[in-house]
Formats: structure tokens, sequence, C-alpha cells
């Protein structure tokens, strides 16, 4: 199983980014899929989260309105969108696997991970 993240980068304050997943290695539509951060220092958080089939979405408090996860099961990829950036989203953001069928928060139910693409908000 491999999943590749990308689309990291620096960014201004109220600015927007796009990241993306690719994953290979697993019966992709059986995965719920979510985005974890870690900031330097910090312990990794959950960012946000998407079953199946897209119809759910799960987000943490402190990106609900700003960011979007969706998923493109034909392309075995799933997305976050981040808007009006803010300097705390500055984190390493992880997008990881889970092959059962009810979306956890928690990091550690979660079987494979991909390496991490670095995000950086400037004020």
């Amino acid at each position: 199983v491999q999943l590749q993240a990308s689309g990291g980068g620096l960014v201004q304050a109220g600015g927007s980014l796009r990241l993306s997943c690719a994953a290979s290695g697993l019966t992709f539509s059986r995965y719920v899929m979510a985005w974890f951060r870690q900031a330097l220092g910090k312990e990794r958080e959950f960012v946000a989260a998407i079953s199946w089939s897209g119809g759910s979405t799960y987000y943490a408090d402190s990106v609900k309105g700003r960011f979007t996860i969706s998923r493109d099961n034909a392309r075995n990829t799933v997305y976050l969108q981040m808007n009006v950036l803010k300097p705390e989203d500055t984190a390493v953001y992880y997008c990881a696997a889970d092959p059962r069928a009810t979306v956890t928060y928690y990091s550690g139910n979660y079987f494979h991970w991909g390496q991490g693409t670095q995000v950086t908000v400037s004020s």
C-alpha cells in the first residue's frame, strides 16, 4: 500500500491550497480516508475524514467552514481544499486510510499513512 501526498507549499494568510493523496495497492473505495496534521513540537491531530462513498464528511472544529475533503474513487485520490489559511494551519499534513466502515478521529485506528506534505502559512 502506498499513499502519496502532494500539494503543500508556502502561502500567505488568507490564501488557499489543495492537497492531493494518491493511493495504490488497496481497494480505495473500501477505505475511510482522512487528513491529519502535525505542527512542530505538537502532537498529530485530526483534520478531516470522508466515508467510503464520499457521502459523509467530518471536520475538526478548527478547520470547519474553511477546509473541504473530497474523494474520487475512480482516480483513487482524496483531496483537501484549504481556504482562508491561517498561520496556525502551518504543519506537515498526512493522509491516512482505514478499512473499517466507521469513521474515527483517532490516528491510531488508521492502518496506512502517506509521507506528509509541508504546508506553511505566513502572516
